[in-house]
């Protein structure tokens, strides 16, 4: 069963930048694609960033394009969101999610897994 904790969410001013972190656990070789998700108040859920954990590949939502970077930690056990250059157009709750399915990775129907979330708040 795969667990995922978010954290480094907070609050900060425009222009500044954040680093998320979600670990996982549970992963097995059958895990597709790491996420990152969010969702703003009477808003959808949408994907931010994706990563391909077999072959590293990654793909951005275009407003996050050049300002965002998502990776994986060594281990491969943690997937983190660099987030510079933030608007307060970024402010949402982000989630974190794991795959065990072949598809679009930037939609949610994808994913099996999901983190509690981690607040971000860009003023």
């Amino acid at each position: 069963h795969v667990q995922l904790v978010e954290s480094g969410g907070g609050s900060v001013q425009a222009g500044y930048s954040l680093r998320l972190s979600c670990a996982a656990s549970g992963l097995t070789a059958s895990n597709t694609y790491m996420a990152w998700f969010r969702q703003a108040p009477g808003r959808e859920r949408e994907g931010v960033s994706c990563i391909d954990l077999r072959y590293g590949y990654t793909s951005y939502a275009d407003s996050m394009k050049g300002r965002f970077t998502i990776s994986l930690g060594n281990s491969k056990t943690t997937v983190y969101l660099q987030m510079n250059s933030l608007k307060p157009e970024d402010t949402a709750m982000y989630y974190c999610a794991a795959s065990s399915k072949y598809g679009n990775c930037r939609e949610v129907r994808t994913y099996d897994y999901w983190g509690q979330g981690t607040q971000v708040t860009v003023s």
